[in-house]
């Protein structure tokens, strides 16, 4: 790397994990039609976090980076391919085995969000969200129990929790079969109690406790602080992808950043990514 480092650039360390799966992306890919690789996959992958992190478009990427176009050509075919969630479920896995639990989980948490959109988002692929009184976008997710992404779908804000949640259950049934517990909240009705029943899944709503303020639910408090994670990402605090499916690959990026610092209470866990290594902070990074 010839240039002045960025904060969100990859380290040395967490490119040495990813770089196997990137390098043999590009090596299957020959045949008529196909130009030699110019650009180095670090310094596109360093794009990608640059543009997740800051909340810049596209078009305004540092001119010391590879072209704009190029950088999202391979951001888009990651996506496509899926390459991208391939390397955000690589480091799942890696940080779920530090924290002595399987790669598979067996309980997840299933929440949404809903984020307004800017104008390069089409009518037809958003919405208004009459509860939260928001017009754009919303992402239904589920996570395991440390808060790490197990599936996301995005939608039109307009679409219910409840119909989006029997799409997560099944998603989630499909890619981690050894999951069999679920929480969510009340938006999400009998149906899907049903529809996680005929998965195998128990699915137990949280209520949420009475009286006004702020109060942590048992369980469900993991999910909103993914949630949180997403939002230190500014490319994220609204939605600006033309396609939803673009919108979940950077919510995979996101992740995928977020878990080199995966922290909870003093316990810090440092993705130095290969090997994974715990340390003692008081310092929540």
């Amino acid at each position: 790397m010839q240039r002045r480092g960025y904060r969100s650039d990859l380290s040395d360390e967490r490119w040495a994990l990813i770089e196997p799966v990137l390098t043999a992306w590009r090596t299957a890919r020959v045949g008529l039609g196909i130009s030699r690789p110019v650009h180095d996959l670090r310094e596109i992958v360093n794009a990608i976090l640059y543009v997740a992190r800051t909340g810049i478009a596209w078009e305004y990427l540092p001119h010391d980076f590879p072209p704009t176009k190029t950088v999202y050509d391979y951001y888009a075919k990651w996506e496509a391919d899926g390459t991208t969630q391939r390397i955000h479920d690589l480091l799942r896995e890696g940080v779920r085995v530090a924290r002595g639990r399987r790669e598979s989980p067996s309980a997840v948490v299933l929440d949404s969000q809903s984020v307004k959109t800017s104008s390069n988002v089409g009518e037809d692929s958003q919405g208004i969200d009459a509860a939260k009184k928001i017009k754009g976008r919303k992402r239904h997710i589920a996570t395991d129990t440390l808060g790490l992404l197990l599936a996301v779908i995005v939608t039109a804000a307009s679409v219910q929790d409840s119909t989006a949640g029997r799409q997560l259950l099944t998603s989630v049934s499909a890619d981690h079969p050894t999951v069999v517990k679920a929480w969510v909240d009340g938006g999400y009705n009998t149906t899907v109690r049903a529809h996680g029943a005929r998965l195998g899944i128990d699915v137990e709503r949280v209520p949420r406790p009475a009286g006004k303020g702020f109060h942590v639910q048992p369980r469900r408090w993991v999910v909103e602080r993914t949630f949180g994670w997403l939002m230190q990402y500014r490319r994220l605090v609204r939605d600006y992808e033309t396609l939803p499916q673009r919108t979940r690959a950077m919510i995979h990026w996101a992740m995928a950043n977020t878990m080199r610092c995966f922290y909870s209470c003093q316990v810090v866990l440092v993705a130095e990514w290969a090997p994974f290594r715990v340390r003692k902070s008081c310092r929540l990074m």
